[in-house]
């Protein structure tokens, strides 16, 4: 039996406006915000109208393709912006909708303590209980 390392993960999740996850991605424990952002919006499933994010995917090919495709944006931007865009705090205080989802998916102990060595079941784990929700 081969035994691997077990692997720091990062869940990378977009949700729709009722907190349900729509796709999910792993990625190295590391790795920043925006390496998992190409992932997660090109899965299939429907488009977003309105991505509402932290300031961890302010980047400027994050914007500008969420420009192409027609998505409105609500992301604070980081403090090193020379142009800081104002937000709407009404319209981005319904990113806790994305915080309450993975709140519900560590319901599952097994998720939350992650005691699954390989990324393979830990993923398969994650859709199971997205699915479950």
């Amino acid at each position: 039996m081969l035994w691997r390392r077990p692997v720091s993960t990062e869940i990378h999740l977009r949700c729709n406006a009722q907190g349900l996850p729509v796709a999910v991605f792993l990625s190295g424990g590391q790795a920043s915000d925006v390496k998992g952002y190409a992932p997660v919006i090109d899965q299939p499933g429907p488009d977003p109208g309105v991505l509402l994010a932290d300031k961890g995917y302010d980047a400027d090919f994050i914007l500008a393709d969420l420009e192409a495709r027609d998505v409105a944006t609500v992301i604070p931007a980081r403090r090193n912006r020379k142009v800081q865009p104002v937000i709407d705090g009404h319209i981005y205080g319904l990113r806790n909708h994305v915080e309450r989802c993975f709140s519900k998916l560590k319901h599952n102990r097994r998720l939350a303590t992650r005691y699954d060595k390989t990324a393979d079941s830990f993923l398969g784990f994650v859709l199971v209980a997205s699915i479950r929700l």
